[in-house]
């Protein structure tokens, strides 16, 4: 328990120092360049591709499967209804708060401080260190907020080869072995606009609402085993310039969490056969994500008595092209949200299953 207490107290440490710098999905510069000179003189070297970082571990050795260990640096702006300061981590010796601290700062913390440990780098810890059968490779990503294009997309290109990853977000610890996608489409409904006061035009908004009853009440046909059925909400809508004009055209936004039973394009491609409204996809990649059964994760899982977990919510695991997990600490339940925070306890946690999760996998 030495060890996790004092790596926890690491993470901590790192925790409160990120906390301040902004890092807005897009704008990671100054985070990313801190990050990468807090491990330059840890003693490793950092690879940056824009505000990404690629590092590999000291103990590197050719012909050994690789486990990546990635979280994101960015953050959403902050939420209206702060009680405090959002880039103002605290002085309270059991919580580090402010915006990002728990999505994903927790993870990004933990696990650069796992990497360290493993690489050799914690004073008065790393001297016992066990053999991992596997290479570590620690790779802190960007603009996972907003998909960009120059995040994890960019920068798995330069990872070389990856037999399995561990994605840092939020979730108590539990271990995601699954999580649904995210498919995002906005509806347009048209219509003839004319006087309000006289029988004249065609009301979009009315179109609208119908299309809208119909996406409420649509039944797919198939179920995942796994992940349920598909969700589908429609969060947004937007009509009419005055109180007197038949409004022409009535936009609509529709949140769709797939699942594993469809791809994007079919749940696409099905719902504009149901309604008479436009329906334009913002992102049909955004599918969901699954570790391959009798994977070796779920060995170490059950080893490392961690529960596992099918999530509802979409990371950078969808870019990834291996098979992987996704946990780390803090709750979901507090991103994106004001007043965020994270506490001592669950960075200790954080590290107690990092490392016997770790130390549990065999690739």
């Amino acid at each position: 328990m030495k060890m996790v207490s004092q790596l926890s107290q690491e993470a901590f440490g790192l925790l409160k120092m990120i906390v301040p710098i902004k890092s807005f999905s897009g704008s990671e510069h100054e985070r990313a360049l801190f990050l990468q000179n807090y491990l330059l003189e840890k003693g490793l070297s950092p690879k940056r591709f824009a505000n990404n970082l690629l590092v590999t571990g000291r103990n590197w050795k050719e012909g050994l499967p690789v486990l990546m260990l990635n979280s994101h640096i960015d953050t959403v702006s902050p939420s209206n209804g702060y009680s405090f300061d959002p880039y103002d981590p605290g002085a309270d010796r059991d919580v580090v708060r402010g915006l990002g601290s728990n999505d994903a700062g927790a993870s990004v913390a933990t696990l650069v401080t796992i990497f360290l440990y493993y690489s050799g780098l914690i004073k008065n810890v790393s001297a016992s260190l066990p053999s991992l059968p596997f290479n570590l490779l620690l790779l802190l990503s960007a603009e996972e907020e907003t998909s960009g294009a120059k995040g994890i997309s960019m920068a798995i290109g330069e990872c070389g080869s990856v037999d399995a990853a561990i994605v840092g977000e939020p979730t108590c610890m539990k271990a995601a072995v699954a999580e649904r996608g995210l498919l995002v489409l906005d509806g347009v409904a048209k219509g003839v606009s004319g006087h309000a006061a006289r029988d004249e035009g065609s009301n979009a908004i009315y179109k609208a609402i119908e299309d809208i009853d119909t996406l409420r009440n649509f039944k797919f046909g198939k179920s995942s085993a796994l992940m349920g059925d598909v969700k589908l909400t429609v969060t947004q809508i937007n009509a009419g310039a005055q109180h007197n004009v038949v409004p022409d055209k009535c936009t609509f936004v529709v949140d769709i969490r797939p699942t594993d039973a469809y791809t994007n394009k079919e749940i696409f491609s099905m719902l504009c056969e149901s309604v008479s409204s436009e329906l334009h996809p913002r992102n049909l990649s955004n599918s969901s994500s699954a570790t391959p059964k009798g994977h070796p994760f779920f060995k170490a899982i059950e080893l490392s008595s961690i529960e596992s977990f099918v999530s509802p919510t979409t990371s950078d695991w969808m870019r990834l092209n291996v098979p992987a997990i996704k946990m780390g600490p803090g709750d979901s339940a507090r991103s994106h949200r004001p007043d965020e925070y994270v506490t001592l306890k669950e960075l200790e946690y954080g590290i107690e299953c990092y490392t016997k999760l770790i130390e549990n996998l065999k690739l």
